[in-house]
């Protein structure tokens, strides 16, 4: 039986210990990416967001690519933890979403709206952020485990090559997943007693 939303929403943790024995379809993952494009919502409706879904071959790419780029960057001695990291947490997985943002069509509604032109790039960021959210809790309902990671901008370059990306479509966000192989230690949280303010 599903969670309801407000259960996936608690539910919903960083995996840092996945590997890539899933038991949902591709059809399935698909179709929870699809939908969150189709209804999720957008600024001025600029559906801006777009998404690659890198699966087999392409996703270990993906991680290869990420640990070269940080090998070059990265005192030799120090890289070993970072290459531990990729490998058990990210590459280990079963897939990684790519979370983009159309840039033409931001720089489009900062013409044609000159008084918001400075607030469309923060807007697109939240639309990138609503959907990057609301995968990640669909993702986990199925029993699913993933992360949010950002190693843009040093990776934007080579990506964009090997898989010919739209060079104005801009990189946010990485969310590698898989199958859970030991769930997240309970976190603190704090009372909302100073964040939440009413006026009834």
């Amino acid at each position: 039986m599903k969670n309801t939303f407000k259960e996936a929403i608690k539910h919903r943790r960083s995996f840092y210990e996945i590997d890539n024995n899933i038991n949902i379809s591709d059809d399935v993952l698909k179709d929870i990416i699809e939908n969150a494009l189709i209804y999720l919502p957008s600024a001025f409706n600029s559906q801006t967001t777009r998404i690659v879904l890198l699966l087999g071959e392409n996703h270990k790419e993906f991680w290869e690519i990420t640990k070269s780029v940080l090998k070059s960057m990265i005192a030799e001695e120090n890289f070993g933890k970072t290459e531990q990291k990729i490998n058990n947490s990210f590459l280990s997985g079963y897939g990684t979403i790519l979370f983009y943002e159309d840039m033409e069509i931001v720089q489009s509604l900062q013409q044609k709206f000159p008084t918001y032109s400075d607030r469309f790039p923060v807007w697109a960021e939240h639309t990138s952020a609503i959907h990057q959210f609301a995968i990640w809790t669909m993702l986990e309902d199925e029993g699913l485990g993933a992360s949010l990671q950002h190693y843009n901008p040093i990776i934007d370059e080579k990506v964009s090559e090997k898989w010919n990306i739209n060079p104005k479509w801009k990189l946010i966000a990485q969310m590698p997943f898989g199958n859970p192989i030991r769930r997240p230690a309970d976190k603190e949280q704090n009372s909302t007693e100073h964040r939440f303010l009413i006026f009834d």
